[in-house]
């Protein structure tokens, strides 16, 4: 079977759908965030192809998604996509010399 972001357009626009009515993102307008999906879904299916034997997925993500392909009993791989928790807001403390020192 083929693979391409294109077999995956039912999850897209689950997606899509999704980050439209319930996803707060600065950093993306839904235009961009369906680009930036497209893209990690191509970098997901180029790992899930290229992974070693006893490895099941394949999987490509940013700050705001994760794109997980998992192989299945069928020929047509699973699909998941995933919103990741992240503010633009919170900074974390960079340790100082003496914390990474310990």
């Amino acid at each position: 079977m083929e693979l391409s972001p294109e077999l995956f357009q039912p999850e897209i626009q689950e997606a899509r759908k999704a980050f439209e009515k319930y996803i707060v993102c600065i950093e993306k307008t839904p235009d961009q965030f369906e680009a930036a999906m497209k893209s990690l879904l191509a970098k997901a299916i180029q790992a899930y192809q290229t992974r070693a034997r006893n490895l099941r997925h394949g999987i490509a993500l940013d700050k705001q998604l994760t794109i997980i392909i998992s192989q299945t009993d069928s020929d047509r791989p699973q699909c998941g996509i995933y919103f990741n928790l992240h503010s633009p807001y919170f900074k974390r403390d960079k340790p100082s010399a003496k914390q990474a020192d310990s």
